[in-house]
């Protein structure tokens, strides 16, 4: 354990050596020590002011929980998974950035999300009844998707995410062993279909673990988390909790939803 405290401590060295030489991604200012709901963020890319004006979720107003919203419940049937907490909808300026760390390999946005939604989560967890974590994984790619693109964005997440607070993390429990056709353009029917069978457990998960927390970049429709939640649930699993960066909405514009 005391090489991870040297490396967190290392870490956080690097980033406030970089954030003096660093300039805002948005808007090009100096970027200085910044806070979201008095949480200090670890991040080195996106200054004060445009911290605050980012399009978050209203979480008190959701409680936490974006399946509380009716509209968004609605959008999202027959799903297994029990809470979403998301930190924004798909929109400027996280659409982009989601965009150039998927394509472009921007992996530095990885502990600007992760420090966002870690501000989030703490803020959310004081005001709201949230169970103990038992362990955090990340919606995995097939081996050959990861051949290609040789990075999976959310296991850099939730990595970054689970770090921050602490949180066990296994990057290898859960495997895609189906390399799908992509999900854009399909309907919901069609993504189930589509993602039936698609992934498995390395091995059985311990007796204790009861909460799953499953991070992913985006979430659509739900089905990829709703699948990998019916398996969590086959092995004991009570409760899963899938947090994600961004919630797009099909035909967005017909769901209200509360941002701040």
């Amino acid at each position: 354990m005391a090489w991870k405290l040297e490396l967190n401590t290392f870490k956080r060295y690097f980033i406030d050596t970089f954030k003096n030489i660093s300039c805002c991604d948005l808007c090009g200012a100096n970027v200085n020590t910044s806070y979201l709901l008095g949480y200090s963020l670890s991040q080195a890319l996106v200054c004060q002011s445009c911290i605050n004006d980012l399009p978050y979720f209203n979480q008190n107003l959701i409680t936490g929980n974006l399946l509380s919203w009716p509209a968004i419940h609605r959008a999202l049937p027959n799903i297994y998974f029990d809470n979403l907490f998301a930190l924004s909808p798909y929109i400027y300026p996280f659409n982009k950035w989601l965009a150039q760390m998927k394509y472009l390999g921007r992996f530095e946005l990885a502990d600007l999300f992760s420090s966002l939604l870690c501000a989030q989560w703490q803020a959310s967890v004081i005001n709201q009844a949230i169970s103990p974590i038992d362990i955090v994984l990340s919606v995995p790619l097939h081996v050959k998707k990861w051949q290609t693109r040789g990075y999976n964005q959310a296991h850099l997440i939730a990595k970054s995410f689970a770090s921050e607070l602490s949180l066990p993390y296994d990057e290898n429990m859960l495997i895609r062993i189906k390399n799908n056709d992509s999900q854009m353009g399909k309907t919901g029917s069609q993504r189930r279909k589509n993602l039936a069978n698609a992934f498995v457990l390395r091995s059985g998960l311990a007796s204790h673990v009861k909460h799953v927390l499953l991070v992913d970049d985006v979430v659509t429709t739900g089905t990829t988390a709703s699948e990998i939640s019916k398996i969590l649930k086959q092995n004991g699993v009570k409760t899963v909790t899938l947090v994600t960066v961004c919630l797009a909405l099909p035909n967005r514009t017909k769901h209200v939803v509360a941002v701040s």
